[in-house]
């Protein structure tokens, strides 16, 4: 995975223009502005969305695959969500039905996640230059407020930075299948310590969130727009209904793979059940790979304590940095804070960033 877990090739930006699937590309494009019509869920009803055209899934067509689930991911959410209106919870037909079979191939909930939101939300100005601020801008927003893209494309680079750190837990794996523990050392070392210099890129890009992002514009317009879906039918799916987390950064896999590889022993709490719910939001591979990871020995006692530390210092500071901006961009607008994934966050926060320091070795 040499880009992390982001995609190996850069997101499909739009559909064929001979395909019936290319009307999505045109709501898609127009949905901040239909958003600010009170009519909006009478115009979406009066669609006729296209199903995936494909009863199996094909590594080939998963790209395409992906950018329709981006579409109707915020399709749904902009419907149950739309911040002028009362929220509901139904969510019609022909918006529900193609989502969820198509939310069945990606052997994922039928809901907009991190991953349809940051993960594969994306392209290059320029194709040559770095996934990185700059050179990088969303394909799919809820609103016209660049604060909303800024949101977004600050979590790219992350996971841009974050290829690194993937491609040394690898390194790590195939240095403990070697038999000199010397060597074994050596290498574990070097990669923890290039592990610890990604974090730390990572923190400093997590830092610029206010560059381009107001509190309250964050809290009042886009942020509704990813927030757990609460009792929602799925109409023509199941007359039942139906609760998800919302989009959150929680649904990342850079944090729960280094938990995983520095095997750090959270204490169980509502928070860590929360994490642990949150991976059904993942995409496949990446959930398998974290299970990979898991697996392996632990590295603790092999690589230089200082390396170790290091690198539990940079998440925690990381942890911080993101305790921080939910003091500025939540908690202060709102009574009883709930995280757009549904749950109680800041007491537990403040938990993992002890745990994690807690954690380190005596040098």
């Amino acid at each position: 995975m040499t880009r992390g877990f982001l995609p190996p090739h850069d997101p499909v930006r739009s559909f064929s223009p001979r395909s019936e699937l290319s009307m999505l590309d045109e709501i898609g494009r127009d949905l901040p502005s239909l958003l600010e019509d009170k009519s909006f869920r009478t115009y979406v009803r009066g669609l006729r969305i296209p199903e995936w055209p494909e009863a199996r899934l094909r590594p080939e067509t998963l790209p395409e695959l992906r950018l329709y689930y981006i579409r109707l991911g915020f399709l749904a959410s902009a419907y149950v969500n739309q911040v002028s209106q009362p929220r509901v919870e139904m969510l019609p037909r022909n918006v529900a039905v193609p989502l969820a079979k198509a939310c069945v191939l990606l052997e994922r909930p039928p809901i907009q996640s991190y991953d349809g939101y940051a993960l594969y939300n994306w392209k290059r100005f320029d194709a040559s230059g770095p996934i990185a601020l700059g050179n990088i801008d969303t394909l799919q927003d809820f609103v016209h407020l660049y604060d909303e893209h800024w949101f977004i494309l600050v979590h790219v680079e992350i996971e841009a930075i974050g290829a690194e750190i993937v491609n040394a837990i690898d390194r790590v794996a195939r240095a403990l299948e070697g038999s000199n523990r010397t060597n074994q050392q050596m290498e574990i070392t070097g990669a923890v310590r290039d592990i610890a210099s990604a974090l730390w890129r990572q923190v400093a890009v997590l830092r610029r969130i206010p560059e381009k992002m107001d509190p309250a514009l964050y809290y009042r317009t886009f942020r509704p727009y990813i927030r757990f879906f609460e009792n929602v039918v799925y109409e023509g799916v199941t007359g039942a209904p139906m609760n998800f987390r919302g989009e959150t950064g929680a649904q990342s896999s850079l944090m729960p793979s280094l938990i995983a590889f520095m095997k750090i022993p959270h204490q169980r709490s509502v928070l860590t059940d929360h994490l642990t719910d949150m991976r059904r939001f993942m995409p496949l591979e990446h959930r398998q790979l974290i299970a990979k990871i898991e697996a392996l020995p632990p590295v603790r006692g092999l690589a230089d304590p200082q390396a170790f530390n290091e690198v539990l210092e940079a998440m925690a500071t990381f942890r911080e940095v993101h305790y921080g901006w939910a003091q500025e961009y939540v908690n202060r607008w709102v009574e009883d804070p709930r995280g757009t994934g549904g749950t109680p966050y800041m007491v537990w926060l403040r938990q993992l960033i002890d745990e994690t320091r807690q954690y380190g070795l005596s040098a």
